[in-house]
């Protein structure tokens, strides 16, 4: 599959500036909508949850930003997950025509959906970045590890999305179901709110969450401006090692059965 990315690559990336410059083609604003949303949903949450959980971060009492800046961190990061698993979800139904009608590797279609999305995170952590910059609060060298934890995280979104988008051409209830899931998974992680303000019954059930452990990561990088303990995201690693696996049997066994279902 590497090796038919690599001979295909600039079709992967003619597609990814094709989708790109067709979505703003006739915008006014351009690319400016493409970071609208997370930044209203950044700051609607920081003005309703704000004042709410101030107190909720031990030792950031003095910090004005403290909860802004946790906040963004989860959030930003998680739009990037949420949009690959949404994307990849019904990314061979949407292109049924192109593969009905083209020759092609169809791992470049999960591929092309990662490009897009990375370029889309791109551009909301770079003002995020500005953010912190802006405010005196940049997390040095620190940020270094943002780079396995963004690794992480989008293989872990690839294996999961692959597997469940290709589940999704036989099985069409997939998709409604991982929309609903979503929304499920992003309450169930501390991102809007703190550990420490949830019961002590609840605490032992959010840890089992995946994405905790990788959420906090990205949190103490840009609260604590310091390395996170990677030894935590060990059970994501093999998590992730899972459904990279489960994704790449399941879609080779099934992607010659793809056009006859689409």
């Amino acid at each position: 599959m590497l090796r038919a990315l690599w001979a295909y690559r600039s079709f992967v990336w003619s597609s990814v500036m094709r989708e790109f410059h067709g979505k703003y083609r006739e915008s006014l604003f351009g690319a400016f909508w493409s970071v609208a949303n997370p930044l209203t949903m950044i700051v609607i949450y920081t003005v309703v949850f704000g004042q709410l959980m101030r107190n909720t971060l031990p030792g950031h009492e003095q910090t004005p930003f403290a909860f802004s800046i946790y906040l963004c961190a989860g959030v930003v990061t998680w739009s990037l997950f949420a949009e690959m698993l949404s994307r990849l979800n019904h990314v061979f139904l949407e292109h049924g025509n192109l593969i009905k009608k083209s020759n092609f590797p169809r791992i470049c279609l999960p591929a092309i959906v990662t490009v897009s999305a990375l370029i889309n995170f791109g551009i909301v952590f770079a003002l995020y970045l500005a953010f912190l910059a802006l405010i005196g609060h940049w997390p040095g060298v620190a940020l270094l590890a943002v780079l396995p934890l963004l690794a992480l995280q989008v293989l872990f979104a690839l294996g999961l999305g692959v597997f469940l988008g290709t589940l999704n051409v036989f099985f069409r209830d997939v998709g409604q179901l991982t929309g609903v899931v979503l929304q499920f998974w992003f309450w169930l992680t501390p991102i809007v709110y703190t550990l420490p303000a949830l019961p002590e019954k609840v605490r032992s059930l959010i840890v089992w969450n995946p994405m905790y452990a990788l959420m906090a990561a990205y949190q103490q990088i840009f609260l604590d401006k310091a390395f996170p303990a990677f030894s935590s995201l060990l059970p994501l690693a093999v998590l992730t090692l899972f459904f990279l696996m489960l994704g790449a049997v399941f879609f080779m066994a099934r992607v010659g059965e793809l056009v006859d279902e689409l």
